[in-house]
């Protein structure tokens, strides 16, 4: 069982864990969800069982102490100094979601932090039609309304075939989240509402993989593609899209975690 750990700032602290023993530094910056993904640090590490050899891979949550208002800018801002706080630099960063939204801007303000970068269904800015699909969650985590968050969370987020195949256990879920969790969930959704550094993203200066799906009812494909319009003539950038596999095509695609593994030994 993988322990989790806890890095102290000056105002602020956050929960991290990590496997592997590779002389490498990968984190792993997870998307929104509506519990924390250090529930799941088993999970991840047998989802990256092939890398445990070449690289010591660490996990990051978002802060533990949220202020009323905090923005994809001031996760970047916290995540950048739980990194420094770890010792780490030179770091194979991979962000999925609203979590490449935090790397992208680690990137591009903490530019000795990084470097290599692999992105999965993110996006460069969230318009008001994207935040529109955040609100539907935002709305019935305010209500208090558990599992119809979760089931409209899987719905968006999966193919239907995946989401029928997991209903239950959505269900299920939906019944161990606590209202604090619904208040962080609500803290950190609202947080990506007007994100934008399309106009920076030029400045990031090193090898970036980012991959999408043509199906992202969370996003859009679109996303993905504009990201790609401005790093496409970019030192060593590649784009790759999934087809039917949904928003969450970081969890469905059975290459997915080789694709990221493959990009960082380069």
């Amino acid at each position: 069982m993988i322990n989790i750990n806890t890095v102290k700032a000056s105002d602020f602290s956050m929960d991290y864990f990590k496997f592997g023993a590779g002389p490498r530094n990968m984190v792993i910056l997870p998307g929104l969800s509506v519990q924390s993904v250090m529930g799941s640090a088993d999970a991840v590490a047998d989802a990256f069982t092939m890398a445990v050899n070449d690289f010591t891979v660490y996990t990051i949550d978002r802060r533990k102490e949220l202020p009323p208002e905090y923005s994809v800018y001031d996760m970047a801002r916290d995540t950048a100094e739980v990194i420094k706080q770890l010792g780490l630099s030179d770091i194979y960063l991979f962000g999925a979601s609203q979590g490449g939204m935090i790397a992208m801007t680690i990137a591009i303000e903490y530019p000795e932090l990084v470097k290599k970068l692999a992105l999965a269904s993110t996006s460069s800015h969230v318009t008001d039609e994207q935040f529109e699909s955040l609100n539907k969650w935002i709305e019935l985590a305010k209500k208090g309304d558990k599992e119809g968050l979760y089931l409209c969370f899987g719905k968006m987020v999966y193919p239907s075939a995946v989401f029928e195949q997991f209903r239950d256990y959505f269900i299920n879920s939906a019944k161990t989240v606590t209202d604090d969790e619904l208040r962080r969930f609500i803290i950190i959704a609202n947080g990506a509402q007007n994100f934008n550094i399309t106009d920076k993203l030029k400045e990031i200066r090193c090898p970036v993989m980012t991959t999408g799906t043509f199906e992202d009812e969370v996003l859009d494909s679109d996303a993905t593609m504009e990201i790609a319009e401005q790093l496409d003539e970019e030192h060593e950038f590649k784009l790759y899209m999934y087809t039917g596999l949904g928003h969450a095509s970081f969890d469905t695609a059975p290459d997915y975690k080789k694709r990221v593994y493959d990009f960082f030994m380069e």
